[in-house]
């Protein structure tokens, strides 16, 4: 729900240059009033000012728009869409107008209305982010996330940091995605594609057996798909089941040698094995192939320091933190703590102190930035309720 200062500062623009067109005193010293009550949230006081300037200057578009507003607030949403439509009737340009009208409709739940009254807002001022992002939940709520795509996402351009842009975007890109799933199901419900989707959604849902039945079954129908043994590698890896995930990635890199994730994620699990030396092969040639991938450098430096190659290890954890460019944070950091560990089994405490100090200090500032994140949720969660 909009706010009361959202309410409040169109009530101003758009009453404020009308107070000097008021047929009547009394209608203007009405609007005035109302426009006080509104701005200090007296709903009930303000809707009598406003209905009293209507009873006086019936032709006076400015009051219906701002009665409306009041009962938006209210929640009356039948009202409110009257009024504005009325306020649109006296005065079609009334800026905000078809903005409000829309946000109404919806609330109302005529979700026609509202997108085509704010496709009309949208025309009016491309640039307002509010009518696109309205216009996207709109459209979102009357079965056409196409649409409201194209509109959140434009939303999302002129408000790219908005928190609740990015919410409808996703629910939009979430629903075109059901609709495509539930067209492939009409269209051929016997498909292992079926079931590969399913097998996604499970996953996502954190329902491993599931997903990994699902993917065992477009397994049996497509047993040469590339990518079908990867993705039941990375279900059993998520559950821990290490030794089903080995074979998975070994039968993918069976069907596919130069498919280099699974090659990578194969490692990852030998590593998890205590199988250093295969972990060392594997991940050699993924390096060979992708000589930048820090998330390599850090497993190879892992399966090194497994092996008893301090020097060696050292060398591929010294490489990912000189490098930190699209390395993920945390391996970053768990970088600078296996450095810190092998300098001072190599007796060099000079090193080991300098390592030791830097992951300390990146731990402590992820976790202020995981405690603000925390304290910002609260206080969006806080503000949502209050409105």
């Amino acid at each position: 729900m909009f706010s009361r200062p959202v309410a409040c500062t169109f009530a101003l623009l758009l009453l404020s240059p009308a107070l000097r067109l008021a047929p009547a005193q009394d209608a203007g010293t009405s609007c005035q009033q109302g426009t006080e009550a509104l701005r200090v949230g007296q709903l009930d006081a303000a809707a009598d000012d406003f209905s009293k300037c209507i009873a006086s200057a019936p032709d006076f578009a400015e009051a219906y728009f701002n009665l409306g507003l009041v009962r938006l607030q209210q929640g009356r949403s039948e009202d409110a869409s009257g009024l504005f439509t009325k306020s649109l009737k006296l005065k079609p340009k009334l800026r905000g107008a078809n903005l409000f009208l829309g946000m109404a409709e919806y609330r109302a739940d005529r979700y026609n209305g509202a997108v085509s009254a704010l496709k009309q807002a949208v025309s009016e001022e491309p640039a307002n982010a509010d009518a696109q992002m309205w216009l996207g939940i709109a459209e979102l709520a009357a079965g056409d996330p196409a649409s409201a795509a194209t509109a959140l996402q434009e939303a999302s351009r002129l408000k790219p940091n908005n928190v609740d842009v990015m919410y409808h975007l996703g629910r939009a890109y979430m629903e075109m995605s059901k609709q495509t799933y539930e067209n492939m199901y009409r269209a051929d419900p016997k498909s292992w594609r079926v079931h590969q989707v399913l097998a996604d959604s499970f996953e996502q849902a954190d329902r491993l057996d599931d997903a990994a039945k699902e993917c065992k079954l477009a397994l049996e129908l497509r047993p040469g798909s590339p990518g079908l043994h990867q993705q039941l590698g990375e279900i059993y890896l998520k559950g821990n089941h290490l030794e089903q995930a080995q074979a998975e990635f070994e039968s993918e890199l069976k069907a596919n040698p130069q498919n280099f994730t699974a090659m990578y994620k194969l490692a990852t699990v030998s590593i998890e094995r205590s199988k250093p030396e295969a972990a060392a092969d594997l991940l050699t040639k993924v390096l060979r192939a992708h000589p930048e991938s820090g998330e390599a450098h850090y497993q190879l430096g892992r399966a090194e320091a497994q092996l008893g190659n301090s020097e060696a290890a050292i060398r591929e954890f010294s490489s990912v933190v000189k490098s930190p460019a699209g390395v993920e944070p945390e391996i970053q950091r768990q970088s600078y703590y296996q450095l810190a560990q092998l300098y001072r089994r190599a007796q060099r405490p000079e090193e080991s102190k300098l390592a030791l100090n830097t992951f300390l200090r990146l731990k402590q500032q992820a976790d202020d930035q995981q405690g603000q994140k925390l304290q910002d949720k609260l206080k969006r969660s806080t503000e949502s309720e209050v409105q």
